[in-house]
């Protein structure tokens, strides 16, 4: 199966990844490995969020030539908590559309 992801606004394809190589569900969210993301328009904040179980992640903000912005639209364990070691760089992205991407895939 193929998971992508794409700017709403422009249709633009931030994440591309094939189940099994560059990409997998985990806990109902998309994660791919950074190969399969195109980072040119998106900024790794350091804003976190902690989860009790796999540690810290940074939000990712989308953020367009044009002037589209879109707060929080995925996130990246840098050192998650034993146990949670698959999703260490992975950026992950709701399979949900959101204000600021659309998805194809499940």
């Amino acid at each position: 199966m193929t998971y992508i992801v794409k700017e709403r606004a422009s249709g633009r394809v931030i994440a591309n990844g094939q189940e099994g190589q560059d990409a997998f569900k985990f806990e109902g969210n998309w994660y791919f490995a950074p190969n399969a993301v195109d980072l040119s328009h998106l900024k790794i904040t350091e804003r976190t969020y902690t989860c009790p179980y796999k540690g810290i992640c940074f939000w990712i903000d989308l953020e367009t030539p044009d002037g589209t912005k879109a707060q929080n639209i995925g996130w990246v364990y840098r050192d998650p908590k034993p146990g949670y070691e698959r999703i260490k760089d992975h950026l992950a992205f709701y399979t949900r559309d959101t204000a600021g991407t659309t998805t194809e895939g499940s």
